[in-house]
């Protein structure tokens, strides 16, 4: 089978990356992606596959039921929503939406969600079971499409066995696929933090509350939590990277904001890391004269993939594209909403390199400048094509 999914994934590259470039050039923010949806039903039309009434506004899910479907069920996800952010690349299917751009790659994980869709949808009749194609709005903003997707009872009946996913990285070399099992990607929160006194003249400090000084306390006291409060073994990350102080050199503001976000990989820590935020905050605050309000939004949990999963993807992600392009990697304290998956069946995702192989340079996901080496949209198809197949083919999971 791995060398007709090859083949069949050889034979609609030029598509895949038609589709790819179209959905670059078409990009839209998060719960907005109405275009994208349609054109996403259309494809899987075209292949036969059938929708799920997922009711939402956007998004979708595709159902392509094998020999026994009954048998085995898996689900294979991506997400479609863009960045707000202005490309500054110079392409001929660069963004045409202004201040929106496919900075994460979601472009390229729909092109090749949809290449498998419609190579599976060939050889149905050559495997056992059901897939699932999860087409998800709005990874890039809270609450997360991943959340919705799930609430909406779209994936409950059937619901899968084992859900995949994967997400293009741009320091890996293209068509290298990396893994790593249990701890993965890290939790997310933001953090606001409000430090409130009486403004006033700079050069009269006695008179007012020197917020920007009690703000800088602050700041600096928070590290203590990372440095000297979180679980030995618990990568934690606290990080603000905004401050609001609308004064001058001679005004010091009555109100300065903060906005941050912490980052773990522990569930328990990550909620009394919160509360010792809320503590050092507030207690620095009125030690120094001034009020702190503390808002912690929860984001996305830890990304956590299932051991078992992992071994049996990774191990036919081997079979398909060769044990030299396949990579154990190690954790990374970026979030994804993927994770609510990993707690709803037991899950793997995992990362595909899209740097070209003949450059060291490359930008970052979030970039203005983000782009792929569309090669590697042949690799992942392949990939994902035989892994899902190769999933419902094992005699018990």
């Amino acid at each position: 089978m791995i060398k007709e999914i090859a083949e069949l994934a050889s034979r609609f590259f030029e598509d895949s990356v038609r589709i790819r470039r179209y959905l670059h050039g078409n990009p839209e923010l998060s719960f907005q992606e109405y275009q994208t949806t349609k054109f996403i039903k259309e494809q899987l039309a075209e292949y036969g596959i059938p929708l799920i009434d997922i009711k939402l506004e956007t998004g979708t899910v595709g159902i392509l039921k094998c020999k026994n479907p009954d048998k085995k069920v898996i689900a294979l996800r991506s997400d479609i929503d863009a960045l707000p952010i202005q490309e500054d690349n110079q392409l001929e299917y660069a963004s045409k939406a202004d201040g929106v751009m496919h900075a994460c790659g979601h472009d390229a994980h729909m092109a090749i969600l949809l290449g498998a869709a419609r190579i599976l949808s060939g050889l149905k009749n050559d495997i056992e079971g059901t897939i699932l194609f999860i087409f998800q709005p709005a990874e890039e903003t809270l609450p997360g499409g991943a959340k919705q997707i799930i609430e909406s009872g779209a994936i409950s009946n059937p619901k899968p066995e084992i859900i995949i996913g994967q997400h293009v990285i741009p320091d890996m070399t293209s068509g290298v696929l990396g893994f790593k099992a249990g701890e993965f990607m890290a939790s997310t929160d933001e953090v606001t933090l409000s430090i409130k006194g009486k403004g006033g003249h700079a050069a009269m400090p006695h008179q007012i509350t020197d917020t920007i000084l009690i703000t800088s306390h602050i700041i600096v006291a928070l590290q203590q939590i990372v440095s000297r409060k979180a679980y030995a073994a618990t990568p934690t990350v606290l990080s603000f990277g905004k401050i609001d102080a609308p004064g001058r050199d001679n005004i010091i503001p009555s109100v300065v904001t903060v906005y941050g976000t912490l980052r773990t990989m522990d569930e328990t820590w990550r909620y009394e890391a919160h509360k010792l935020i809320k503590k050092i905050s507030e207690s620095v605050a009125e030690g120094m004269g001034a009020r702190c309000e503390v808002e912690i939004t929860i984001g996305y949990p830890a990304l956590i993939n299932d051991n078992n999963v992992t071994e049996k993807v990774k191990h036919l992600a081997k079979e398909a594209i060769g044990e030299s392009s396949v990579e154990d990697i190690n954790l990374r304290m970026i979030s994804e909403d993927f994770a609510y998956y990993a707690q709803f069946a037991p899950s793997c995702f995992y990362y595909l390199g899209v740097k070209p192989k003949d450059s060291e340079e490359y930008y970052p996901l979030h970039s203005s400048k983000f782009n792929i080496d569309e090669r590697a949209l042949k690799t992942g198809i392949t990939a994902l094509s035989y892994i899902a197949a190769g999933l419902l083919k094992q005699k018990k999971f």
